[in-house]
């Protein structure tokens, strides 16, 4: 029986990204007398053979490994009965989508473990890819930016960047905004059509500070949300910079009203059903509403739930067509960034596009936990499981059964349960 398994992502062509780098299992092996079993796959970024190297064994069958580690979602079909998995499952706030992996997992008596519920005391999470998506994000946004902008004719200093896929690493995107984009912005400013530009932010966890370090590498002056209405009658406003304003907590009732003198949103405020909405349909509509062409060109909805806190994110993308224009007068989407409406970037795992930056952090944040991970009896009750406070709160499933902390699960798969089942 091997110590720890790493199973293949399969969730889309772009996704990359592994739990652990060869590095953290060379350590596991080598110096903690570690067995590991790696799947094989010619996606991740880390070839095979660099795992193998590491003293990993590389095969398919994953069958009796103490715990099995994987990114995201498990395809149902591929659960192995009574195995413990520690994934990104999505389902803590009932995401509908994933309730057959949680029905499965509890038909087969898995132990569903999921890393977002990992957190302190205080509720801050510890193993996250958070700052990642708001990096890959905040790249992804300037470039949809740009090519909007583009298609309008405007020139734009935007025009260059690429899709954070486009770059080797994060490194590389930050020097291109470093040495090419914030220099033209210093030089040539901002064109009067497009003066001010204004790049709003909302949350305030890992998400939002990480797309606010990269837009911060080009010249930004920080407005506060009250001084936006004033904005664009200020001459006094210099034409060389971008401004920057963070939405808190208290500015997101009514936030419709701040919408007219945004230039691009940048949302990562933490959504679960039930929550108010930041934009909703009707502000969009209105904005919209007799031809007019707003200042709004590009929403980014890093935290990316389906109708959640950005209402006309309708359809989730993925890395390879990251971008839909949602038109108000209809309702409906059209994929690019050419139509009467926003831009929306709606990837729900933008991580994936730095994978080898992503995985590194990712990998040096779950790496202290994998001791007590492994040498934990799953055979027992839940109560008596020994896992360190921090892993028991995100253990989902058990024995075939939901948790104390995630019974309230039981309604949404009772809400989504398979035809047969509610038929008979």
């Amino acid at each position: 029986m091997a110590d720890l398994g790493i199973r293949r992502e399969d969730k889309n062509p772009w996704e990359r990204r592994a739990p652990l780098t060869p590095w953290h299992v060379e350590e596991l092996v080598r110096e903690q007398g570690r067995s590991v079993v790696v799947q094989p796959s010619e996606l991740r970024i880390y070839p095979d053979a660099d795992y193998r190297d590491a003293g990993a064994a590389v095969a398919e069958d994953l069958t009796g490994c103490r715990v099995i580690l994987g990114v995201k979602e498990i395809p149902p079909r591929l659960l192995l009965p009574g195995q413990p998995y520690l994934a990104f499952f999505h389902v803590v706030k009932s995401q509908p989508h994933n309730m057959p992996i949680l029905r499965r997992a509890l038909e087969l008596g898995c132990t569903m473990m999921d890393y977002e519920p990992i957190v302190d005391r205080s509720g801050k999470r510890l193993i996250f890819f958070g700052r990642h998506a708001g990096y890959a994000g905040m790249i992804d946004g300037l470039w949809a930016l740009g090519r909007r902008l583009a298609v309008e004719g405007e020139t734009n200093p935007f025009a260059d960047v690429r899709h954070a896929l486009g770059y080797s690493s994060l490194a590389e995107a930050l020097a291109f905004l470093d040495t090419a984009v914030g220099p033209r912005i210093r030089e040539q400013g901002i064109p009067p059509g497009l003066h001010p530009l204004v790049i709003g932010f909302t949350g305030g966890g890992n998400v939002s500070s990480g797309a606010q370090e990269v837009l911060d590498r080009l010249p930004v002056v920080s407005v506060h949300p009250g001084e936006l209405a004033g904005l664009a009658g200020d001459p006094g406003r210099s034409h060389r910079a971008i401004y920057k304003v963070v939405f808190r907590r208290e500015h997101r009732d009514d936030f419709a009203r701040y919408l007219p003198h945004l230039t691009m949103l940048v949302n990562g405020v933490y959504w679960a059903p039930g929550h108010p909405r930041l934009v909703t349909r009707e502000a969009v509509t209105r904005l919209w509403s007799g031809g007019r062409t707003p200042r709004l060109r590009v929403i980014a909805d890093l935290s990316c739930d389906l109708e959640g806190a950005i209402e006309v994110n309708v359809e989730i993308t993925d890395s390879g067509d990251p971008v839909y224009v949602y038109e108000p007068a209809t309702g409906t989407v059209r994929m690019g960034v050419e139509g009467h409406g926003p831009v929306l970037l709606a990837v729900d795992n933008l991580p994936c596009e730095l994978p080898r930056d992503a995985s590194e952090h990712f990998g040096d944040a779950l790496f202290p936990y994998l001791a007590p991970l492994i040498a934990a009896d799953y055979r027992v009750y839940y109560e008596r499981l020994d896992l360190p406070p921090e892993l028991l709160r995100a253990v989902i499933a058990h024995a075939g059964e939901l948790t104390p902390p995630f019974r309230r699960l039981e309604a949404a798969l009772a809400a989504h349960a398979p035809l047969a089942a509610a038929a008979g």
